[in-house]
């Protein structure tokens, strides 16, 4: 089995279960979504999205020291949660520590304000707080971090994407650890509105009756939001313990079309193949398909077209998209964190199956087998991106 350069060290989250990684441990556990019921604001509320609406939205908390949104609070708690996590597992930074901030849109809310209530006119600190180097700046300054920092933008596939380059980085011997955040509390009315326009997104019914990936009558994904943060550490510097080796990734973009997958999944299929590739292992190594899976009748057919073509009959597929919500730039490093925590707990706690599904499909409470978690992620406009993690137990 290859042995991975690249680690994941340490993990903070804020989610739609609440503030911290234990939270979002318990609250998959448990069963239940994240989603809940969510009245808008009587400004922003339209016809066509009725309130409340289902959603897992972030709940009120974090440290009103770290800026005026969940936002600045949720990037900033997360990434203290993840280096204070390292750090008790040994984890020391080196002179170079770099951070990358995947996001697909920033303060949501704040720039709202900005323009409808305050027409543009606000303080020159307000108008810092819009600034997305403004958390990381702070970030930055909090930990003593003086390595490069970045903002990446794919659409969902921004974590993978994230992490791909942090190990990239690492390998090159651009730096010695990198912080890697994403960030999406994009679950406004407006938001909710135009995602059911679209055809995707269900805000009037619960989310195991609305959400069922890979199962007959899903009608596409209920939203969420999330801060997820790792530290990842380069090749040389092993601590006491860490959760997920990276070995590899690819991306490659569709373009075919600004919403549909290309029909014919040449793209999707050769980002599989050439994730494999990158980190030195078979499809048959792989065990678990930590799918993108929204619930969407074209993004599940093509992932389980891809898991019946590429993969033995060993390798089992899932989604985490009913419990956690779809959390759109932050969706796949909250489905990474949430395996990982399962790979050390060797239990993989899942959505009900409610409708007949995929022959492979996983659902409720599941005890890890020994195996690779391949983590793809599909994002709008044609972006693909695989990750291939290795369970501590194998590293």
């Amino acid at each position: 089995m290859t042995v991975p350069s690249v680690r994941i060290a340490g993990i903070g989250a804020v989610t739609g279960y609440g503030w911290g990684v234990e939270a979002l441990w318990q609250g998959v556990s448990s069963g239940a979504s994240a989603c809940r019921p969510v009245k808008a604001d009587d400004d922003t509320e339209t016809t066509e999205t009725p309130s409340p609406s289902w959603a897992a939205r972030i709940p009120d908390g974090g440290d009103p020291d770290d800026g005026p949104t969940l936002f600045a609070r949720g990037l900033l708690a997360s990434v203290r949660e993840a280096v204070a996590d390292a750090r008790l597992h040994g984890w020391r930074p080196g002179e170079r520590v770099g951070l990358l901030h995947a996001a697909v849109l920033g303060e949501v809310d704040l720039w709202r304000s900005f323009y409808t209530q305050h027409a543009g006119d606000v303080s020159v600190r307000s108008f810092l707080s819009l600034m997305p180097s403004t958390p990381v700046s702070m970030c930055m300054k909090e930990h003593g971090f003086h390595g490069p920092t970045m903002s990446v933008g794919a659409m969902c596939t921004s974590g993978n994407a994230a992490l791909i380059i942090a190990k990239q980085w690492l390998d090159s011997d651009f730096v010695d650890d990198v912080v890697v955040v994403t960030t999406d509390l994009s679950c406004s009315p407006e938001m909710l509105t135009h995602f059911r326009r679209l055809g995707v997104a269900v805000t009037d019914e619960e989310p195991f009756s609305a959400c069922r990936p890979f199962q007959q009558g899903s009608r596409g994904f209920v939203m969420g939001e999330a801060s997820v943060a790792f530290v990842v550490t380069g090749p040389g510097r092993r601590p006491d313990h860490s959760y997920f080796g990276v070995l590899g990734g690819a991306m490659t973009h569709d373009a075919h079309h600004v919403t549909s997958i290309e029909p014919e999944l040449n793209s999707v299929r050769q980002c599989f193949e050439r994730a494999l590739r990158a980190g030195g292992v078979r499809a048959d190594d792989v065990r678990y398909l930590n799918a993108h899976g929204p619930g969407t009748l074209q993004c599940d057919s093509a992932e389980a077209t891809i898991l019946d073509e590429m993969f033995t009959p060993d390798t089992w597929i899932y989604s985490l998209k009913p419990l956690l919500g779809h959390c759109q730039g932050a969706s796949a490093a909250a489905e990474i964190a949430v395996a990982a925590l399962a790979a050390a707990q060797q239990v993989l706690p899942l959505a009900p199956q409610v409708a007949p599904g995929h022959e492979r499909l996983l659902s409720g409470t599941h005890h890890l087998a020994p195996g690779l978690v391949a983590k793809s992620a599909l994002g709008m406009g044609g972006h693909n991106a695989v990750v291939l993690l290795q369970p501590p137990s194998q590293n």
